[in-house]
């Protein structure tokens, strides 16, 4: 295993940055692969189950001991083989807060947030944090024990116990799973709130999607150990370049395609799927004709009539049949075979006031931009 990082930061912000660069076999099948460097704010590490997140997060912290390698935020080593440097977990100033959240039971919050602070004079302990508990909007509940408060309570008391250290960087491994986007939402923001005064690099694990574009101000996607795509969140998940990212962001309707013409002049180009007749114009790429790709569509992005459209900006109108309707808990789940089977996303009411059943004929209607071409990865 190699861990390198990027070099001490000149600027006040990067320097406290985390640099990592990580090579980590872990088995004969699996190799970590990182090149990161995380930056003060909230940065969301994506990806499926098993694709290294937790991994990467323990490597961090000192919980997964590579055989060589460097890893410092700042100008400070955490660890550095060829100098023989390698600083234990507990002396990393490293937040970490998991899934379990791991509150002892008999202890109040207060003295949950104040257990590890055994480095400040136990005068100063109980003060410092019913501040942190107070900052976190849980100070009234100093006195209760974990099992009298709330599930989004208990995060706030773990996050404000991972926090009174003062850590140099906050890792959170699913910590916020169970709890509804609205809690998560507000939980994020205190932290927000502490963190721009604190200005240290927050990596937050995830393999929800809603999560990314609701949380993070910058998403790092990995798959299979490696680093696949990574940016701002609207950038990487509403636009993918690569099949797997495009999955993860729940694009639905993906397509093996080839390029059958090309129409520079209107900044476009004509793919024929696979499967069947079926053409769809998409925007222009770098492909040419005869070339393959993969061909990613969101269900929420394609539109239903149930007559014939006429005089509408949508480049793409598919006729099909209705082969099943699904009543989700968010949304009716569409499938429309219109030579290819699509998958198309609707509310309730637009079920109902289009008067849709199955074996019924309707246009599907997608506008060119909603055509991603993708890679494989």
């Amino acid at each position: 295993m190699e861990v390198k990082t990027v070099g001490a930061a000149t600027n006040p912000a990067a320097s406290r940055s985390l640099g990592v660069s990580v090579v980590a076999p872990l088995s004969a099948e699996f190799t970590l692969r990182a090149d990161l460097t995380l930056t003060p704010g909230i940065t969301i590490l994506f990806g499926a189950s098993g694709a290294g997140k937790s991994t990467l997060l323990d490597c961090i912290a000192g919980l997964v001991n590579p055989a060589e390698g460097r890893i410092a935020v700042g100008d400070r080593l955490l660890l550095d083989s060829a100098r023989r440097v390698n600083v234990p977990t507990h002396a990393r100033r490293a937040g970490y807060l998991f899934q379990t959240l791991a509150l002892f039971p008999h202890l109040s919050a207060l003295r949950n947030v104040a257990y590890g602070l055994t480095a400040i004079p136990r005068h100063e302990r109980h003060p410092r944090a019913a501040a942190l508990l107070e900052s976190f909007r849980v100070g009234h509940l100093a006195n209760k024990r974990p099992h009298e408060i709330s599930g989004g309570e208990r995060q706030r008391v773990a996050l404000a116990r991972a926090l009174v250290t003062d850590p140099d960087f906050l890792l959170l491994d699913e910590p916020l799973s169970g709890l509804d986007a609205s809690t998560k939402s507000r939980i994020l923001d205190d932290l927000r709130t502490w963190n721009r005064q604190h200005q240290i690099p927050i990596v937050y694990v995830t393999h929800d999607r809603e999560e990314v574009t609701a949380l993070g101000e910058r998403v790092v996607v990995l798959e299979k150990g490696s680093v696949i795509a990574e940016g701002q969140p609207l950038d990487v998940l509403h636009a993918p370049v690569s099949e797997t990212v495009a999955q993860l962001a729940g694009f639905e309707n993906i397509f093996d395609v080839a390029v059958a013409s090309l129409h520079p002049a209107q900044g476009s180009m004509t793919c024929r799927l696979a499967q069947g007749t079926v053409t769809l114009e998409t925007p222009l790429s770098k492909g040419r004709e005869g070339d393959h790709f993969r061909l990613g569509i969101r269900a929420g992005d394609i539109l239903v009539a149930t007559e014939p459209p006429r005089n509408i900006s949508a480049r793409n109108i598919l006729q099909g049949r209705v082969t099943s309707i699904e009543h989700g808990s968010r949304f009716v789940i569409l499938r429309v075979n219109c030579g290819a089977q699509f998958e198309v996303h609707l509310t309730r009411g637009a079920v109902e006031s289009l008067g849709l059943r199955e074996e019924m004929s309707v246009w599907l209607l997608i506008k060119t931009h909603s055509c991603h071409l993708l890679e494989r990865w």
